[in-house]
This record gives structure tokens, sequence and C-alpha cells, in this order.
């Protein structure tokens, strides 16, 4: 499989980084992976990297952080302008079912909603469903 450039992961919870981490490492399927978190270290990071080949094509955004949170992030994201933007997939991956929280984010630039935690499975989902592309057997 053809691995993603560079993902993003923007989640407060350092242990849910780390794993989040192993997990895209185990699969091998981005050649890095950025953290950050809360949202305006991850809209720092996307000025740094927003015109380079290390653009995230892939977001997985925590709803629930302090200083910026998910809603607040997707809200500053949507004021950036950078080349590649129309591509970068942007997908919640939460432990928040509430439907306030899920009809709020229907009006804002991202594609999915996962649930925690993240699994090879819901990867495997994501990658085909957005990127055409299949992790290996």
């Amino acid at each position: 499989m053809e691995k993603l450039p560079c993902i993003l992961l923007i989640d407060d919870d350092k242990i849910t980084n780390y794993l989040n981490t192993m997990l895209l490492e185990d699969l091998d399927i981005a050649h890095q992976v950025l953290i950050a978190e809360n949202g305006l270290e991850a809209l720092r990071l996307l000025q740094q990297h927003s015109d380079t080949e290390s653009c995230p094509d892939l977001i997985l955004l925590d709803i629930n952080m302090p200083v910026m949170n998910g809603f607040e992030f997707l809200e500053a994201y949507q004021t950036l302008e950078f080349t590649r933007k129309q591509s970068v997939v942007i997908v919640m991956l939460t432990t928040s079912l509430n439907p306030q929280d899920v009809n709020r984010l229907r009006s804002l630039p991202q594609q999915g909603f996962l649930n925690k935690p993240l699994s090879r499975q819901k990867m495997q989902d994501l990658l085909k469903q957005y990127f055409q592309r299949e992790l290996p057997a």
C-alpha cells in the first residue's frame, strides 16, 4: 500500500496519542505522524506544514480539549488558506456521542466521525473510504 505522507493526531490525552501513534506505526500507513495536544497547537503545525509535501493528508481530531477544542479548531481551520486544503480529510475521533455534538459537526469541515479507541479495522475502513487504499492482509 502506498503510504500517506502525514497524519496529524489532535488529542489532549497523551496515552491516547501514544497508543494511536503505535497503531499507525505498526500499520505502516504514513511516512510521518504529527501530534498536537489541542487545536491551537494543531493550527500552528498546519501553518508550518501547509505548503509542503508533509502537509497532513488525514487529521484525527478529538472534540473535548483544553485551550482550543475540536469545534473551535474546525471553525479556525475554515479560515486557513493553503494549497492542499481541499484534499485534507478530517475525521473526528472522540468518545462524545452527544447528539448536540454530532449535529454541530454537520456544519463544520469534517468528513467523518469515529468513536475511540482507534483500531486496525477503523483505520482499514477509513483508508478505503477516503483514500481508496487497503491495508495489507
